[in-house]
């Protein structure tokens, strides 16, 4: 009969206390359903920060936590390679009910009986993991940070220093003062769930509209008609606004 290898598990909360218990309750449990403890963190943030000195099988991860919630959480995990499963810990049961409903997402809730993170674990085996599209669903209140693979690493990217959101090919270029970045992501989809942060104004383009420093007329193209671009502090690039959308900027703006 073959051994079965334990399973790699990130404790995520914002209380020590209770990173302590799940630790405990896995050691209690530990000859049927074999882990091993890689870290515990108390945010979001600092369990990818983790995840990226050591990988995880899974991540049992606590909802309401300052800096990043476990729901912002588990999307950024999906684009680990491969990415772990995840198991969400929660002392509120209206986002169990949701997650009935949508019968995908795996949580325990607190306080944690040893019997149900047994099943939850045996479901891990399982290779059981939301999608994104359920996370989306648990919390439409939209994300903290864009999550970017780059060089092996995932970066965060805070959505306040986006200015602007410009699709090109098959990625969404984000772009901050400092920097662009590659999103793997649709510009319908960013439009929908951060739609009272982003304005659109042309078929291809998102701007923050709290980071814009003001509108100006502008003369391109071989017919040489004239047209709106938006300005920006800190950048130079100056995205033309469509004839369409001109009066939704404008009263959105206004200008």
């Amino acid at each position: 009969m073959n051994a079965v290898l334990p399973l790699a598990v990130l404790i995520v909360d914002d209380e020590a206390p209770a990173r302590a218990r799940l630790q405990d309750l896995l050691g209690d449990i530990a000859e049927q359903h074999p882990t091993r403890v890689v870290g515990a963190a108390a945010n979001g943030v600092e369990a990818l920060g983790m995840l990226e000195q050591e990988r995880a099988d899974l991540v049992l991860t606590d909802i309401r936590m300052p800096v990043m919630n476990g729901i912002e959480l588990a999307r950024h995990l999906g684009k680990l390679e491969p990415p772990p499963a995840v198991v969400f810990t929660t002392a509120y049961d209206e986002y169990a009910v949701r997650a009935f409903e949508l019968a995908a997402v795996d949580y325990l809730l607190k306080p944690v009986r040893a019997s149900r993170l047994a099943d939850a674990l045996a479901k891990v085996r399982r290779h059981q993991r939301p999608s994104d599209e359920t996370l989306r669903q648990l919390a439409p209140a939209g994300r903290g940070h864009f999550s970017v693979s780059e060089r092996g690493r995932i970066l965060l990217v805070p959505v306040a220093d986006v200015l602007f959101l410009k699709a090109e090919q098959k990625y969404v270029v984000a772009r901050t003062r400092e920097r662009e970045y590659l999103l793997d992501e649709s510009l319908v989809q960013l439009e929908e769930e951060f739609a009272g942060r982003f304005l659109r104004i042309h078929r291809n383009c998102l701007i923050a509209a709290q980071a814009v420093k003001g509108v100006a007329r502008a003369t391109t193209g071989e017919d040489g008609e004239a047209h709106w671009v938006v300005l920006f502090d800190g950048v130079t690039e100056q995205l033309p606004v469509s004839r369409r959308q001109w009066p939704v900027v404008k009263e959105a703006l206004g200008v």
